[in-house]
């Protein structure tokens, strides 16, 4: 698929806000109206902004694994496994639902949060895994500059957050140009979380979301910070019933 056509303005989508929990606010990137499908191995991508007096009760899950990115304030997360954390900006946190778990998620400190929330699909063989949880502190992630960005690994090489399904998560802060490569036979998204610039081309900014294959080329002169996501698919169809995934 050559650069052009893949960041053309069919092909770059707006994420959609949503409301759901007590009231959380949300931009959801897919499945939404202009993006129904999910992207295989991914079910759901969206960033989150919790006020200090909205939240997610405690709720079940199953069937997939949860990557949450904090952008800024702190989130409480407390879970059936008997969980109770703290993420704050730059804090990341994994649950795998596997055969099933119940967690909540709340603001933490009196104030709101923001931040960015992944469901990944669980592979067939893995559907009824133990459920489990780690996290990870902004200092546990390593953090490099390379190719005018600055790019923090959430999960991948130097992580110590892995999940069932190969896969890569970059935070990458680009001033210049930076290319993003997506390994052969993967599937990846490139969303943005603030400020301008182009992706392979075409404008690109916050809220704006991209799937991508292959190389990626992000560039800016005032500064773009965008999340590029890829993964290998299972092939499996991936049949989303609320907060399971079957």
């Amino acid at each position: 698929m050559a650069a052009d056509e893949r960041a053309s303005d069919a092909a770059r989508v707006a994420a959609q806000p949503i409301r759901h929990g007590t009231g959380v606010r949300a931009n959801r990137a897919f499945p939404t109206n202009a993006h129904p499908g999910h992207v295989d191995p991914f079910v759901l991508f969206e960033r989150f902004d919790i006020d200090y007096d909205t939240g997610f009760p405690m709720h079940p899950h199953r069937g997939f694994e949860i990557v949450s990115y904090m952008l800024d304030g702190g989130m409480e997360h407390t879970d059936s496994l008997d969980t109770a954390n703290v993420a704050r900006e730059g804090d990341a946190m994994r649950i795998t639902a596997g055969r099933g778990i119940r967690h909540a998620e709340f603001p933490a400190d009196g104030a709101g949060c923001e931040g960015l929330q992944l469901w990944v699909n669980l592979p067939r063989d893995a559907k009824d895994a133990p459920a489990d949880y780690a996290d990870a502190r902004a200092a546990d992630l390593p953090t490099e500059t390379v190719d005018g960005a600055t790019v923090t690994t959430v999960v991948g090489d130097g992580s110590p957050l892995s999940l069932h399904t190969e896969m890569t998560y970059r935070d990458a802060r680009v001033a210049g140009t930076w290319t993003n490569e997506t390994p052969d036979d993967w599937t990846g998204f490139v969303f943005g979380v603030a400020g301008t610039g182009t992706v392979d081309g075409a404008a690109f900014g916050e809220g704006d979301v991209l799937v991508t294959d292959g190389e990626t080329t992000v560039e800016s002169d005032d500064g773009l910070r965008v999340v590029a996501v890829a993964g290998r698919p299972h092939g499996d169809p991936i049949d989303q019933r609320g907060p399971f995934v079957f």
